[in-house]
């Protein structure tokens, strides 16, 4: 088994989660007291919301290199970063690193072509749904379309994330208007809805939509473990 170097604390909240089902897979796959071989440096997430609303995406790049430098040379085989917004950085890392960075659109668009959808809505940060980075991926590598939220929209899911999710804060008003907002992007042909934020999962869920919700943080998590197995 491998060692997954973790790079999280953006936030905790979702975090956790990493780590709750990377061990859970592991342990159903070996059985008795197994868990997984992680190694995590975690971040103080104020310091990094600070820098990215300063728009100060090269210190970030510097910071999470930094951070991914310490996990290889603690002996991680892997890295993830427990995020998708700052998967802006994951260029920069890949070059700062000598193992592999286990990409978070890459897993999801793998399950994306798995379930043969063509097109669908992605739901974050205004960060990332304002990025090239994580649709274009997705449209490049795996000729999937991407349909984003109009900007009242992605204002309202940004707030949602930044004031309560990350602090553990979950408001069925707010599962409502996540809704409506996925409703809106329905309506305009998506035929799935990726949760791009690694704190919404734990608001929404596959029981409350009509089309398929792509939970990034469950499927980024697992691809972790089957590089550890190499399966």
């Amino acid at each position: 088994m491998k060692t997954i170097g973790l790079i999280g604390g953006l936030s905790w909240q979702s975090t956790q989660t990493y780590y709750h089902i990377i061990n859970s897979e592991v342990n159903k796959k070996l059985g008795n007291n197994h868990s997984a071989k992680i190694l995590m440096y975690s971040f103080d997430f104020e310091e990094i919301e600070f820098l990215q609303n300063q728009s100060a995406w090269e210190k970030l790049n510097l910071l999470m290199a930094d951070a991914g430098k310490k996990l290889e040379n603690a002996g991680a085989d892997c890295l993830l970063i427990c995020s998708n917004t700052m998967h802006d950085c994951a260029d920069y890392i890949e070059k700062q690193v000598n193992i592999p960075l286990l990409h978070i659109a890459d897993a999801v668009g793998h399950v994306l072509n798995q379930q043969n959808i063509k097109n669908a809505g992605l739901l974050g940060t205004k960060f990332l749904m304002q990025s090239e980075m994580y649709s274009k991926r997705l449209e490049d590598r795996f000729k999937i379309m991407i349909e984003i939220p109009v900007t009242i929209h992605r204002e309202i899911i940004n707030d949602i994330i930044y004031l309560e999710l990350v602090k553990g804060i979950m408001r069925d008003e707010s599962r409502e208007k996540i809704l409506s907002i996925i409703g809106d992007l329905m309506n305009k042909g998506i035929e799935a809805i990726i949760l791009g934020c690694t704190e919404i999962p734990l608001l929404i869920k596959q029981k409350n939509c009509r089309i398929p919700v792509i939970d990034t943080t469950d499927i980024h998590a697992r691809s972790a473990v089957a590089f550890a197995f190499n399966t």
